[in-house]
């Protein structure tokens, strides 16, 4: 499918950058570009009752005043930021719509999910992907809450939706079905396409008798250029063998499914931004 609907998330206090690298992908595809921009209010609790001691009191009331004091730079922050990228889309001649957020952390998944579901593809750009805190919430919210796919876009890559080659890691499961499904449009378009499978196993279930066969004609039938390589993993993590081949065949995007229950979603997250900082940076293209 064709992408014509690309949400990016970014925080209040990120630079424009993840929203400008969407912003060329959707110039590149004709496509819309919803921007969707983040803000945490501070931790705020009800005044209480006043307390016997009036310095208690009195530090209690301070503290709140801060708090308050931080909504209105938070939200002055928010509205700038929002200005800013209004402009800069503006200036870009793309289609485009900018709204806001200003929820705890604890809604920032419900908050990403609304606007993902409605869209074909979320970009995680270099800022939100360094963004500890906001960056696992706004995976979450995209990719496991709503089976729509994310493309990691890290330092350094050349963000694209037309590789020219691309490497798709392989292995029979769910996940790496709904990963081929949802980049069709990039595979039918690239000039070369290496399924890579590791340590593959002959079965007569899975993998088949002959493995990568199945999905390569799948894939030839949607008007792709695929090659099957089987790799072995030398005791290799699947992970390293698969950045290490898309190095030596040149690639421009990897292709790869998702996995991981909910309690391993934030360790999926630190999991590809230490696998993307170990790497030559590619664009990843991620489904679930």
């Amino acid at each position: 499918m064709a992408f014509k609907s690309v949400l990016s998330v970014t925080g209040a206090h990120h630079s424009d950058k993840d929203v400008t690298i969407a912003a060329g992908l959707c110039a590149e595809g004709g496509a819309n570009l919803s921007v969707l921009i983040l803000a945490s209010p501070p931790l705020c609790g009800s005044i209480p009752e006043w307390p016997k001691r009036r310095a208690a009191a009195i530090a209690k009331l301070e503290k709140r005043y801060r708090q308050i004091e931080k909504f209105s730079h938070d939200m002055a922050i928010l509205e700038k930021t929002s200005r800013d990228i209004q402009n800069l889309l503006g200036a870009l001649w793309i289609c485009h719509d900018v709204d806001t957020e200003y929820c705890d952390r604890a809604i920032v998944g419900d908050a990403v999910r609304q606007r993902a579901l409605c869209s074909d593809l979320t970009i995680v750009g270099p800022a939100l992907l360094n963004d500890i805190d906001l960056g696992p919430l706004v995976i979450n919210g995209s990719l496991f809450d709503t089976g729509k796919p994310v493309l990691v876009v890290p330092k350094g890559a050349e963000a694209t939706l037309s590789p020219r080659r691309v490497l798709v890691g392989w292995d029979s499961r769910v996940e790496a079905s709904r990963a081929v499904r949802e980049a069709l449009d990039l595979l039918s378009g690239a000039e070369e396409v290496r399924l890579t499978l590791v340590d593959p196993e002959v079965t007569c279930t899975g993998n088949g008798t002959e493995p990568g066969a199945d999905v390569a004609a799948y894939l030839t039938r949607h008007g792709a250029r695929v090659s099957v390589d089987r790799l072995p993993s030398a005791g290799k993590p699947a992970a390293t063998v698969l950045a290490q081949h898309a190095i030596d065949t040149s690639a421009n995007m990897i292709v790869m499914g998702a996995y991981g229950s909910r309690r391993l979603r934030e360790r999926l997250f630190g999991g590809v931004r230490r696998w993307i900082e170990a790497k030559p940076p590619l664009p990843l293209f991620l489904a679930r």
